[in-house]
């Protein structure tokens, strides 16, 4: 175990001014529940309609006024392969803003903790799997991500030039594929888990006789629970202090295939799945080496199974209301 692990000595206080943005999407709410859980008591959220994290005076004025100690930046705009590729302007350029805006205003107002969420996409397209945390900016980007991933590098970079310019003990996680209740279900926005229980879901319902995926169903894809990943940041929160980024998977993956037909199962079609492969698969393969993670002490335990039929649950319990 590295120095840098457990060099914070004592877990954050549980009454401190701790602000969650993006706290009403699929990671910031795993996280306010979690945090809820085990005992903090000042947490700050607003909503997007509440705070426009693009526009920087706003920004600037709500931590002014709410003075939080430590951030949590889970805001984000994020979506699949569909619509990274169609808006690559939208996705570099709102997820820029909220970065800077957010980062630079914790830093006028003296924020000592700051916990930054990217994304796997940062890594290169060719990286060597598993992913090591080593492997950044080593090769080219999955094109049909690339604004949103150049985005999120520039985030661990920001988080990077903070501790070195001004010693905050910022830090940085890289989660793999998440899924799980509060997901974005839209079938044009949403990643391939939520899309596939979507489809497999309506196509049980209306009686299909075949769903039709995109590509080819080879790639691997590792899948984490979003419950797992808040576990997994109050854990960093509390043990860790490095500047490079912490990868946040499972250390397993599957094919879309195999991940196809844990779907169907989970929400109970019996039909045919057929592939449309001229649809792009996007990276072959993208696996996150975890074991800085487990060498910190935290390791996933939401299997994929078990997690896939909790979603689906909470998917068919909250039909009316679902994002997208």
């Amino acid at each position: 175990m590295t120095s840098e692990l457990n060099n914070r000595g004592t877990p954050i206080d549980r009454d401190a001014a701790i602000y969650i943005a993006g706290h009403r999407g699929l990671v910031g709410s795993a996280i306010w529940r979690a945090m809820e859980a085990d005992g903090f008591t000042n947490l700050i959220g607003r909503t997007s309609q509440e705070l426009d994290l693009r526009d920087r005076e706003a920004t600037f004025s709500f931590f002014r006024e709410a003075k939080p100690t430590h951030v949590v930046l889970a805001a984000a705009k994020v979506g699949g392969i569909l619509a990274n590729n169609t808006f690559p302007v939208d996705f570099l350029s709102d997820n820029l803003r909220i970065q800077l805006n957010v980062m630079d205003a914790a830093v006028e107002n003296d924020v000592d903790r700051l916990l930054f969420l990217g994304s796997s996409c940062i890594y290169p397209r060719a990286a060597e799997q598993p992913i090591r945390e080593a492997s950044l900016l080593t090769g080219h980007l999955e094109p049909t991500n690339d604004a949103y991933a150049i985005a999120k590098i520039s985030g661990i970079l920001q988080v990077q030039s903070v501790r070195r310019q001004y010693g905050r003990p910022w830090i940085s996680a890289m989660p793999t594929n998440l899924y799980g209740p509060g997901d974005n279900f839209s079938p044009s926005g949403s990643h391939v888990l939520p899309a596939l229980i979507r489809r497999y879901d309506e196509a049980a319902r209306s009686g299909a006789e075949s769903v039709t995926n995109w590509g080819t169903g080879s790639p691997r894809r590792e899948f984490l629970h979003v419950d797992d990943m808040a576990s997994a940041c109050l854990h960093l929160l509390d043990h860790y202090d490095g500047a490079e980024q912490v990868n946040v998977g499972t250390g397993r993956d599957a094919t879309i295939r195999e991940i196809a037909e844990l779907v169907a199962d989970a929400v109970g079609y019996a039909g045919r799945t057929e592939w449309d492969t001229s649809k792009p698969d996007g990276t072959p393969q993208k696996l996150l080496d975890v074991s800085k993670l487990a060498d910190a002490g935290w390791t996933a335990s939401i299997g994929l199974r078990d997690g896939l039929t909790s979603t689906v649950a909470w998917y068919r319990d909250h039909l009316t209301s679902l994002r997208g």
